[in-house]
């Protein structure tokens, strides 16, 4: 059968339910992914949308008809589907998820062994093929065994320990799960913890009657922000759809940008491991590596995604990696990320420094003034090398880095410009050291982009 290739991203699979991943779709998926991996069980997991059960049931039919084992561990975060895999040490994973996406997608995300992730250039692509051209094995005499755990407690247990939760002030914290897989998780660490929490949207409901569960877009921001303004609460902590990411609203209602929290957590981790390494993505604030140089960390920066920053951070033996779209990674959480430890190590900062999280971010907004990301489409995707060499040209004295697009950077002014990976779009992210400085350089790259 015919499958849209366009389905098949760079770090996962990901469309439109039913027209491009239905149950037909997911059973060859399931397929193709034992056929790769050649192993004895794989772990299977899912996450709240409509449509999830029954991808579920029909992938796990898939990876069984090859004659593997499936472990199904039900519905649950995808961070807990990469504890479920190490802890049971399984050779394979797959969360059925299309994270903070509208709620007609679905997808999966699939992992091997030690939750390392499959990527567009690491089985995701040969499974595409595989489909594309028929060449699946053919089933098994004999189907594999499904069986069912769970490990919300270890779960829990393991998050835990990242903090001392004895140290954590009784903050007033709100908290938004998107009514998303947050809902299931949270409230079993919040319950340890002597803050006083206001819960929305905690209902799991893959309807998302409330909003979509994707803080990055600020219109799904808009009750919490109303809360925390309202409680006057110390801080605001929202989750994606599949809680494998976190979002931070300060005691003001403003929202904090990915790359100051990666600066904040590192400090946290610097506190705790002196010169420690640390990963940061190119399109980071200056704010990240200038806070691990004040520290006496190593700051690594490294090309965007997260196949990527888990492996730099396996090479390096990182203690944390950072990504300005609220990803981040942890090395005692197997270099894999999560979406609740950072906003207990959050807490845990706030109550050691004594300074509420509006204070210890003053310095960062009087200093970095970030353009946040901008998209540009482009005509093709051979019009992206053309347009590239034209900011390579334009900026041929400053320094320039080429790991993922193109990187500029001067003394009180960087940008980086790199593309899609999957449609013809150019993206912009721009830091100097004024406001004013930030919008004239801004307007001047895109013109150049948009030229």
């Amino acid at each position: 059968m015919h499958i849209n290739p366009d389905i098949f991203k760079a770090y996962d699979v990901r469309g439109l339910y039913p027209t491009e991943i239905n149950e037909t779709v997911a059973t060859l998926i399931g397929r193709g992914l034992a056929a790769y991996l050649r192993v004895p069980a794989i772990a299977v997991s899912r996450d709240m949308r409509l449509s999830s059960p029954a991808l579920a049931a029909a992938f796990i039919e898939g990876v069984r008809s090859q004659g593997t084992d499936v472990i199904d561990y039900g519905m649950m975060s995808t961070d807990m589907l990469y504890f479920a895999v190490v802890r049971d040490g399984l050779a394979g994973g797959a969360q059925i998820t299309a994270s903070h996406n509208p709620k007609h997608y679905n997808g999966v995300k699939m992992v091997r062994a030690e939750a390392l992730p499959l990527s567009g250039d690491a089985g995701i692509g040969d499974i595409r093929d595989m489909i594309a051209t028929d060449r699946l094995p053919p089933p098994a005499a004999k189907a594999g065994a499904l069986s069912n755990r769970s490990v919300v407690s270890d779960y829990v247990e393991k998050v835990m320990s990242f903090v001392d939760a004895t140290a954590i002030k009784p903050f007033c914290v709100v908290l938004d799960a998107g009514s998303g897989m947050a809902g299931l998780t949270a409230p079993a660490l919040f319950d340890q913890l002597p803050c006083k929490t206001t819960k929305l949207c905690f209902t799991i409901d893959g309807n998302f009657p409330t909003h979509e569960a994707n803080p990055l877009i600020e219109e799904n921001r808009l009750d919490i922000t109303a809360e925390v303004i309202k409680q006057k609460a110390d801080i605001g902590i929202a989750w994606d759809g599949d809680a494998d990411r976190c979002f931070f609203i300060d005691g003001s209602g403003e929202f904090i940008s990915g790359d100051f929290v990666t600066a904040l957590l590192a400090e946290a981790f610097l506190l705790k491991y002196p010169g420690s390494t640390i990963v940061y993505d190119l399109r980071a604030s200056h704010a990240v590596k200038d806070m691990v140089a004040q520290y006496g960390g190593r700051a690594l920066m490294n090309r965007v995604g997260h196949a990527f920053i888990k492996q730099r951070m396996r090479d390096e033996d990182a203690v944390f990696g950072g990504e300005v779209t609220g990803h981040y990674y942890f090395r005692d959480f197997y270099y894999a990320d999560n979406g609740l430890i950072p906003a207990l190590l959050m807490l845990e900062l706030m109550s050691k420094k004594g300074k509420s999280l509006h204070e210890q971010l003053q310095p960062f907004r009087e200093r970095y003034f970030i353009s946040g990301e901008i998209n540009t489409k482009v005509a093709s995707m051979q019009e992206v090398p053309k347009k590239l060499a034209a900011i390579e040209k334009r900026y041929a004295d400053a320094t320039i880095a080429k790991m993922d697009g193109v990187s500029v950077d001067y003394p009180d002014w960087h940008f980086n410009v790199r593309p899609s990976n999957t449609e013809p779009l150019l993206r912009l992210n721009l830091e100097a050291a004024s406001p004013e400085m930030m919008e004239r350089k801004r307007d001047e790259v895109l013109e150049l982009i948009r030229g």
